[in-house]
């Protein structure tokens, strides 16, 4: 155990340069071993990384990020890192946003959510209250109103593109989504164009951080930014998501080159980035914009405003595609994914085998490769990358080649046809390893040197 601890907190350590940034913290350069693949389901490494060990690294990242962010950020009683000062309320009535003001809350902004027909209203705390309290506070005072805290989401290693001296020097995701110094282990496979004139003419959604479109793969490519007062901050997680649905160049292919994509920064290089109000209003643009498949490769913990918001989009027939986490086999589910309707996603190895820290559970609908493939990285090069976060925009890519748009019949036909093409790698049928099966295997890009500049 000891071992497989010192294995993980090394591996969060490394990747200086990669897609998730610990604020102003510069981390030493040490050898960056790989996390072991999966032998064995239920004994031997995964039955020691059940254990929890892969949800204490990140959790371990989470605390360092709160550490240098006392004055925004605050912990909820389970320590899920929240917004300092700030309790949302879905679509709250007058009277209940009067009481709430009558008794010291004050209203910091109001996210109409049109498309959705819903407002979030993100109350701030009364002077000399602290956050717990001040929620717990709210409930007595708008006993009917759906409340929660603002939490932050973060890419599956616990935390996205924040302030930490630019792009290039931002580290990646221990034991969670990560890019690797080098070329990677596995041969890989030929980078194929995917079923491009299939998705001619489609759009896919992204949620997540800022998109690098003056990286080489998106030359010609149509993308439509959100976000950040319409200036999205360009960062490495976002940008290498978005190349996996619909990056092409010489050299390169996503698995939708020829789809145009909506993407919303909920990020903004901020300390408060990711947070459940900033994600709602991505989904109310997405669905203004009539984006059927959205992918969302962020996870965090469950709350009742943005679950009331994923209900509203699935219930409009529009496909969320999330991945399911990195925190290992034993831990609990996170969210997005979980929430019910969602598509939740694991990632396989180029052997077809189960990342051993991918999460596990009802959630998982599909298996899509995760390990031993590139994608683009800010200043125009690429890395190899592995985690969840980068099999979701695969299987989002798939589904937005059969739904044209927002259609609750059409959705539930489209996941049902793409489960009928899945190879079934775990027990016969629906399993909570590998959910349908595997999907999109041999649409992986081929595995680049980290750091070889787009051609």
């Amino acid at each position: 155990m000891l071992k497989i601890v010192s294995t993980l907190l090394i591996i969060t350590a490394q990747s200086a340069h990669a897609q998730i940034g610990v604020p102003n913290v510069r981390l030493p350069a040490l050898p960056q071993p790989r996390l072991p693949d999966v032998d064995r389901t239920l004994s031997g490494t995964v039955g020691q990384v059940d254990s929890g060990v892969l949800k204490d690294v990140r959790r371990l990242r989470l605390s360092d990020l709160l550490r240098h962010n006392r004055a925004t950020l605050d912990v909820d009683r389970n320590g899920a890192p929240i917004v300092r000062g700030e309790v949302l309320a879905i679509s709250p009535s007058d009277a209940e946003l009067d009481a709430a003001v009558a008794a010291g809350f004050t209203i910091v902004r109001v996210r109409t959510l049109d498309g959705l027909d819903a407002r979030i209203v993100v109350l701030g705390a009364p002077r000399g209250m602290d956050t717990q309290r001040a929620l717990v506070r709210l409930r007595e005072v708008v006993p009917a109103a759906s409340l929660d805290f603002n939490h932050i989401y973060t890419d599956s290693g616990g935390a996205v593109d924040r302030p930490s001296g630019g792009a290039g020097d931002r580290a990646s995701g221990g034991a969670g989504d990560r890019a690797s110094g080098g070329a990677g282990g596995g041969a890989g496979g030929s980078a194929s164009p995917g079923p491009e004139a299939q998705v001619q003419g489609k759009r896919l959604g992204l949620i997540d951080s800022g998109v690098d479109v003056a990286h080489a793969v998106f030359k010609d490519v149509s993308i439509q930014q959100y976000g950040c007062g319409g200036s999205p901050v360009p960062g490495p997680h976002g940008t290498a998501v978005a190349s996996l649905m619909i990056g092409r160049s010489a050299d390169f292919h996503g698995v939708a080159p020829g789809a145009e994509l909506y993407a919303a920064d909920v990020f903004c290089g901020l300390p408060t980035g990711g947070a459940a109000d900033a994600i709602s209003d991505a989904f109310a643009w997405l669905a203004r914009q009539k984006v059927a498949v959205i992918n969302v490769s962020l996870v965090g913990p469950s709350n009742a405003i943005l679950e009331a918001v994923v209900r509203l989009v699935v219930a409009r027939g529009y496909l969320i595609v999330a991945a399911v986490g990195n925190d290992g086999p034993a831990a609990p589910p996170l969210y997005p994914a979980s929430y019910p309707g969602v598509i939740g996603i694991t990632a396989v190895d180029t052997r077809h085998r189960v990342l051993v820290e991918a999460c596990r559970g009802a959630q998982v609908k599909f298996a899509a490769p995760g390990a031993d493939m590139s994608a683009a990285k800010s200043s125009q090069t690429f890395d190899v990358v592995r985690g969840t976060s980068y099999a979701a925009p695969i299987v989002a890519s798939l589904l937005a080649a059969t739904l044209r748009e927002p259609d609750k019949e059409a959705a539930a036909h489209a996941v049902d046809e793409l489960a009928h093409h899945a190879l079934d790698l775990g027990p016969a049928g629906m399993d909570t390893t590998y959910g349908y099966g595997l999907v999109g295997a041999d649409l992986a890009p081929a595995v680049r040197f980290a750091g070889e500049r787009a051609r």
